[in-house]
């Protein structure tokens, strides 16, 4: 009889739970997403939240790319740090970082082996539950000084919700899983705001006029002091290329001039402004937030699969777009950055996310599209997507796999061509390995299949 406990069996064991990523999402409502199973694994894991300062951030775009800049500022600034993002593009270690360090096999192996009489006490868990408490309690075993934390979906009902932070972000909101959080930005909006707390101060990205009205309504609902990005605090674009770009932040009569970060578009220049933001809320709070440390992890920061650059010539590029919003960033962001004479685009995307809007908009930007299907559960057939873009007036060619359509983009470009590959967080991961793969290069860590 096998004594042993692997990482592979830590993973099996995580996923043998309800698991709405891979099966799809089930309504938002409090029989599905009960806060209570999140509060009781907790109680029993000795409430390792209660030891940790939160910065808790919510959105539909940019939540991911705020709160890495967020946790890489903080790191620069000397505090021990936890990230806890979603999904991930490699490996479920990805979700739960340390310090810049994610979590290795045998620390997720021993914190599991931990866990499983307590989440076996839990009725109805979640998988999404489940990490969720891991990442909080590696955290506190870890002596982690400021944890960031990632919504998953919403924000209401969400597993992080439990948590009362020291400062609360919200991120652009746009309309996306509309079958679950609802059909208005508005409603999505209820969903998202549903992380402020009584007092505890919000920092809001820009949003449409719609998401703002929500925002400010519940924060004054609540008595919770609202700084919104775009009034506040502004941002001013210099000078970027593929390596990076430069951009100017104020606040009042302080100026933040010549900051740099590698990642690339308008968009995270918004997601910089609100990460900065909502540290110097942190800053009034007594924090130590030096601005040396808020260049420095910006310069630093790392959030892979998003506009990455993974090749000059050809000009290959992987981003995680999934709805109409974030596709019209990638489209600015391409034609803004790159010197191209044809996008060949590669597309696939999960079937709640191949919507008209994400289809029109880069389509119309495409001179070739490519239509593929990742290798994740949810994912669209690509005769589906290929079928959705001709009923809109677009003709798709198909591949069966992201390494076969890359390597059908690659026969069909120009060297002057522009080859993209997204739709999707899966996608991007994908392209990303099998791009790696192809070149000899070193291979991102990965999980057992």
């Amino acid at each position: 009889m096998r004594t042993t406990f692997t990482y592979r069996d830590a993973l099996t064991a995580i996923y043998s739970y309800t698991d709405y990523e891979k099966r799809g999402f089930a309504v938002y409502a409090p029989e599905f997403y009960d806060l209570e199973r999140q509060r009781r694994l907790l109680a029993l894991l000795g409430d390792p939240q209660d030891k940790l300062q939160i910065v808790h951030i919510a959105g539909t775009k940019g939540k991911g790319s705020t709160a890495a800049m967020s946790e890489s500022i903080l790191r620069a600034a000397g505090y021990g740090t936890g990230l806890f993002t979603s999904p991930h593009l490699h490996t479920f270690r990805e979700r739960i970082q340390v310090s810049g360090a994610l979590i290795s096999e045998s620390e997720a192996v021993r914190l599991v082996r931990k866990m499983l009489p307590l989440i076996a006490q839990v009725a109805g868990i979640t998988t999404f539950e489940i990490m969720t408490a891991m990442a909080l309690a590696w955290f506190a075993q870890q002596g982690v000084e400021w944890a960031v934390l990632e919504v998953g979906m919403g924000g209401r009902l969400d597993a992080t919700n439990v948590v009362t932070p020291a400062i609360a972000v919200i991120t652009s909101i746009s309309l996306d899983h509309t079958a679950i959080l609802g059909d208005t930005v508005a409603r999505i909006a209820v969903e998202k705001a549903g992380i402020v707390k009584r007092g505890v101060p919000v920092i809001s990205a820009p949003q449409v006029g719609e998401a703002q009205a929500v925002i400010e309504a519940t924060c004054r609902r609540q008595g919770a002091p609202l700084t919104v990005v775009g009034r506040d605090w502004t941002w001013q674009a210099g000078p970027a290329d593929l390596n990076g770009q430069t951009f100017t932040i104020q606040h009042g009569p302080e100026v933040m001039t010549d900051l740099w970060m590698p990642l690339l578009g308008e968009h995270q220049q918004v997601n910089a402004t609100t990460a900065v933001a909502a540290l110097a809320g942190l800053r009034q709070k007594g924090v130590r937030m030096p601005d040396s440390s808020i260049r420095a992890g910006l310069r630093r920061v790392y959030w892979p699969g998003r506009l990455e650059v993974l090749s000059r010539s050809p000009l290959l590029v992987v981003d995680s777009a999934h709805n109409g919003d974030s596709a019209l960033k990638l489209i600015a962001a391409l034609r803004g950055l790159c010197d191209y004479r044809r996008l060949v685009l590669v597309l696939g995307a999960s079937a709640d996310h191949v919507t008209a809007d994400l289809l029109n908009t880069l389509l119309s930007g495409a001179d070739r599209a490519i239509a593929t299907k990742a290798r994740h559960p949810r994912a669209a057939d690509a005769a589906w997507i290929q079928a959705q873009a001709r009923d809109l007036g677009f003709e798709m060619v198909q591949s069966p796999t992201i390494p076969e359509a890359l390597e059908l983009a690659l026969t069909e470009a120009a060297p002057d061509d522009l080859i993209c590959c997204s739709g999707s967080v899966f996608v991007a991961a994908e392209a990303r390995l099998a791009w790696f793969i192809r070149q000899g290069l070193p291979l991102p860590p990965s999980d057992p299949v």
